[in-house]
């Protein structure tokens, strides 16, 4: 009886720890169906993952935290554009990463765009919706600041 009890806390345990991860794509094909689908914008993080201290600081102090993954879920769909030194990379994500890169203006990292995007005839069309960076103060001022730009659509 003391083993199922375990068993049963233990699977719990992991569903529970699952259901906090969240879903950061790397194809902004397979992003913009799912935020279509949804009817969610887009999260598009500039990063450099490996290199960027910035980068690492935002993602320690915001994107992974309980407060960052719950609003998440339920507003955007998140799409990570790495820009690695060390880690290595397919030549079509490469190529996507940089043609998002240039169509957003991107000079600096971190960057994040919320964006919405259709396809029509073959193009891809984005609407940018507006961007941030690292803000100091933890998830509640960067959410205040994320929540301030999706609240202007």
């Amino acid at each position: 009886m003391k083993k199922i009890y375990l068993f049963v806390i233990f699977f719990i345990g992991i569903v529970a720890a699952q259901a906090q991860e969240l879903k950061w794509h790397t194809d902004v094909k397979e992003a913009m169906a799912v935020g279509n689908k949804e009817h969610k914008p887009l999260l598009l993080f500039f990063t450099g993952s490996d290199w960027c201290g910035w980068c690492i600081r935002l993602q320690k102090e915001v994107l992974m935290t309980t407060e960052f993954k719950k609003w998440a879920k339920d507003k955007v769909v998140l799409v990570e554009l790495d820009y690695p030194r060390a880690v290595p990379q397919t030549q079509a994500i490469k190529q996507q990463n940089f043609e998002l890169q240039n169509a957003f203006g991107v000079q600096g990292y971190p960057t994040v765009w919320f964006a919405t995007a259709q396809s029509q005839d073959g193009k891809v069309n984005f609407k940018g919706l507006g961007s941030t960076g690292y803000v100091a103060g933890g998830p509640v001022a960067w959410l205040e600041v994320a929540n301030g730009i999706l609240n202007q659509k």
